[in-house]
């Protein structure tokens, strides 16, 4: 089946708690690199999810994937408040309208706001196959390849296309790299470098666990973007995995954006999406 046959993905509870397991392994992995490298980070399981942090100023200092468990308690979410508390930071939750609801009302009731939003797409890969555009070569850089990789997935970060909803949340170029380099430590994890004309132009990462490839990292620097960049990128990584026998691949979006418009182009369906609340401590 080609890109152009497409159906639409139902996207259950079921579905919806290996995604989010998925979220939390990859994120609970890149924290406890953070901490290998000397941050005094934290990582508490608990609802089935995770609440995470890494150093001042990191994107992984959030809550991800509760609600696919048991219901946290009062007294966990005290426990958890605490811990951000005590580094000085907001807690950040990021919620699945597939979790369970009782746990929205729960945060609601603390005093947690709702600052905005993000979406997770998916498509299934057996039997499909993707064309890669011409004029762009993806490459494997796992190893000679990271500094360069490092360096055009942050630029790329630094000048984010404006479209859709904004992110409610902005990252200096140091935190950036730093996450980044956590999160392609995971062995699980791939990176890749798209080039153009010969020169660095794109990059992203894939993690491969559990029959599920998460696709993330994707940026094209501003002098190659309309391109294709973004597509090759996305061929190669959604060839890799089905190749490797994954039957689920899946990005996260901002809603509205051109991200979004173009996997939604490479027949990715809207699955659900995650609230982002937030509270003071």
């Amino acid at each position: 089946m080609s890109e152009s046959a497409m159906g639409t993905f139902f996207c259950g509870g079921e579905i919806g708690a290996r995604i989010e397991r998925a979220e939390v392994d990859a994120i609970v992995g890149a924290v406890r690199a953070a901490k290998t490298r000397g941050a005094g980070g934290f990582v508490r399981e608990f609802g089935g999810g995770a609440a995470c942090f890494a150093e001042p100023g990191s994107p992984l200092n959030k809550v991800v994937g509760i609600g696919f468990g048991e219901i946290p308690s009062s007294t966990e979410w005290d426990d958890v408040e605490a811990a951000y508390a005590a580094v000085g930071i907001p807690v950040q939750v990021e919620l699945a309208h597939l979790a369970d609801p009782r746990i929205g009302a729960e945060l609601t009731g603390r005093g947690y706001r709702l600052m905005s939003f993000e979406d997770v797409l998916g498509i299934e890969l057996a039997g499909r196959t993707w064309a890669a555009p011409a004029g762009v070569e993806v490459r494997r850089a796992d190893e000679d390849g990271f500094d360069t990789w490092l360096d055009v997935a942050v630029d790329g970060f630094a000048h984010p296309d404006e479209d859709g909803l904004p992110a409610h949340e902005e990252f200096p170029r140091d935190a950036l790299a730093a996450v980044m380099r956590d999160m392609a430590s995971d062995n699980d994890t791939r990176i890749y470098i798209a080039y153009r004309d010969g020169a660095p132009a794109g990059a992203a990462n894939m993690r491969v666990a559990a029959g599920i490839a998460s696709l993330a990292g994707a940026s094209t620097l501003v002098a190659h973007r309309r391109h294709g960049v973004q597509t090759a990128l996305l061929s190669a990584r959604l060839t890799e995995a089905a190749v490797e026998g994954c039957d689920l691949a899946v990005v996260t979006t901002q809603p509205g954006s051109k991200s979004q418009r173009n996997v939604q182009g490479r027949g990715f369906s809207l699955l659900y999406t995650r609230a982002v609340l937030v509270k003071e401590v």
